[in-house]
């Protein structure tokens, strides 16, 4: 009786090993294809917007010139206004 026992005891424990040993398997591989989709989704997320920043700097810097090219369009106007109203107050003034 005290072998029959012991080889239930070993196969009881031999099965709780074999099922702990498969679980850990399982969990080992949800947890490599949960991270890789992640990886994967948020190497994705950040090449979208990667394009939205490249997007917004290449407005951002139009824009830019825009207003760049405005001021300094705006000064030479300012610049000959008073160009000209030097002329004529010198003209009044001699």
């Amino acid at each position: 009786m005290k072998d029959n026992k012991k080889k239930n005891i070993k196969a009881y424990v031999g099965d709780a090993m074999s099922k702990t040993i498969k679980f850990a398997f399982n969990a080992n591989d949800l947890a490599l294809a949960k991270t890789e989709q992640i990886v994967t989704d948020s190497i994705e997320i950040t090449s979208q917007w990667q394009k939205v920043a490249e997007t917004a700097i290449k407005g951002g810097l139009k824009l830019s010139l825009n207003q760049q090219d405005l001021v300094f369009d705006v000064l030479n106007a300012a610049k000959s206004d008073l160009k000209e109203g030097k002329k004529k107050l010198t003209k009044l003034v001699s």
